[in-house]
């Protein structure tokens, strides 16, 4: 059995490696192709640390999804109880979130012109690549594989608002907005890390990433569109 400080040192590897291989790749890649290896990169890492494991150990992780993830025969009721699950509670949050969200956008940004829904509305085709491309991989990584491992090193919690609030999750919450800086040069990117915390805190409590890549899905739809609302 590893000891804590080796099992320490093996995550800070990994978030290391992993890490530079996402920056390096959002560089190098063209362009059109730079968010789908980011994702590669991050999906191809959860299924080495994870996804490659047992039944147990994909649970562990919060990465089953409702048994999607697991090499088991895949049981649709089972699916779809997760699915419903993770929607409801995603959109609860969200619903909380939205509105001070936008004014928060609003002010700081200045705006004064109208908002123009119809250049705002995202696509479906947007609105299924924030989900599987951008929200999974990223939630799968660091919400199924870092928080998880740091659970093991730090164990203990706090609640606010029915909201489990953990040192692993705010550790994990810092590394998402460096990496975030990494590969997109822009110290607002770093803004990232407070959703963040409420992706965590979904993570923690479902114990699983469903809810927290609905919410995170959400989150990226929503600043996409109001920067197309109010660009107009």
């Amino acid at each position: 059995m590893q000891r804590p400080l080796s099992r320490g040192a093996s995550l800070a590897i990994v978030i290391v490696v992993v890490t530079a291989l996402v920056t390096v790749a959002s560089y190098v890649a063209p362009d059109a192709y730079a968010t789908t290896a980011v994702a590669a990169i991050f999906l191809g890492a959860t299924y080495i640390l994870v996804l490659r494991h047992d039944a147990e150990v994909i649970r562990a992780h919060g990465l089953s999804l409702g048994g999607i993830f697991e090499p088991e025969r895949i049981d649709l009721g089972r699916v779809l109880k997760a699915t419903v699950r993770a929607l409801v509670v995603a959109a609860i949050v969200f619903t909380l979130i939205v509105v001070p969200f936008w004014y928060g956008y609003r002010s700081y940004n200045h705006f004064t012109r109208p908002f123009a829904w119809r250049a705002a509305m995202p696509g479906a085709e947007e609105v299924l690549a924030q989900i599987f491309v951008i929200a999974l991989p990223e939630e799968a990584f660091y919400r199924g594989y870092v928080q998880s491992r740091l659970d093991e090193l730090v164990p203990g919690r706090v609640t606010i608002l029915s909201l489990p609030l953990t040192l692993s999750l705010v550790v994990t919450s810092i590394l998402f907005a460096v990496c975030h800086v990494l590969t997109i040069t822009n110290p607002a990117r770093l803004a990232v890390f407070f959703p963040s915390l409420l992706f965590g805190a979904l993570r923690a409590r479902e114990g699983g990433i469903g809810a927290s890549v609905l919410l995170h899905a959400a989150c990226n739809l929503l600043t996409a569109t109001l920067a197309r609302g109010y660009a107009h």
